[in-house]
């Protein structure tokens, strides 16, 4: 029976595949060439977490762990680091992290462990020179959250509203100038304020604590089911909906949300 740990086993598994004998395609990979299948591991696994499927979940976890040991495997053989240097760097920083777990300051509450969390971070940031409060958040995140997270490192240092109906007024404030800047017809102008208006929407979101992708993702899911169904009975009634009016569609499309609305009344009684 092989008395190898399951890490230990994976880091020389993926060692011979790199190797000289080893895959062509594994050994032609660079850490560029691997950047876009990290991004689409992480996604894939997210969908299998939402899904709810255990065996997904656990195929797409091994997905990701090989990203992180193919990269690791590669900053050894340039001799950077290894593998394990990964792993107790990232524990000694867990336990740099939560004193109040590997040490003696106090935490009762989760708002005191993100209150020490924040300090402790605000800390190795100042010893690693960053200026400002956009330093480490990657340009590559998608735009939402990385909105979502400059917001709240604004939020931190006091630059926020006071209450949700000045976060509403500027919503609206921005929605107007979206509005001047379609009736002038400059293309660049409505680009930029269609940004400004997405940038206040993902703030109102972040003041009501709500994930602005999430929320996002739940409305573009609606629409694909609304629209699904409104497909579906078409193709029942025998038409196609390449012929079909604006007007019909939206007869129909108001037909499925009434619909829905009455399921839900039916489903809470």
């Amino acid at each position: 029976m092989n008395s190898e740990s399951g890490i230990e086993r994976l880091l020389g598994v993926v060692e011979r595949l790199r190797g000289e004998d080893g895959c062509p395609w594994d050994r032609e990979q660079t850490l560029d060439s691997l950047r876009q299948y990290l991004v689409e591991e992480c996604y894939e696994l997210v969908d299998a977490i939402d899904a709810g499927n255990v065996d997904e979940h656990l195929d797409e976890l091994g997905d990701v762990l090989l990203q992180v040991v193919l990269q690791s495997e590669i900053r050894k053989e340039e001799k950077a680091f290894c593998f394990n240097d990964v792993a107790n760097h990232l524990s000694e920083k867990l336990i740099r992290r939560h004193p109040h777990v590997f040490g003696d300051v106090i935490a009762d509450t989760t708002e005191d462990v993100v209150r020490n969390w924040v300090a402790i971070k605000a800390e190795e940031k100042q010893s690693n020179q960053r200026k400002s409060i956009s330093d480490g958040i990657p340009r590559h995140l998608p735009s939402l959250h990385r909105a979502h997270k400059i917001q709240e490192r604004a939020s931190r240092v006091g630059f926020d509203w006071d209450n949700v109906g000045d976060v509403i007024a500027k919503v609206e404030e921005e929605l107007d100038e979206v509005r001047e800047a379609l009736a002038s017809g400059d293309a660049k102008h409505v680009k930029e304020e269609l940004g400004d208006l997405l940038f206040s929407v993902v703030n109102l979101s972040r003041f009501e604590k709500v994930d602005p992708n999430a929320a996002l993702d739940g409305a573009t899911e609606k629409f694909v089911s609304r629209f699904s169904e409104v497909e579906k009975r078409i193709k029942a009634s025998g038409c196609s909906i390449d012929v079909c009016t604006l007007e019909e569609l939206n007869i129909i499309w108001d037909e499925v949300k009434e619909d829905e609305v009455d399921a839900a009344a039916i489903a809470d009684r």
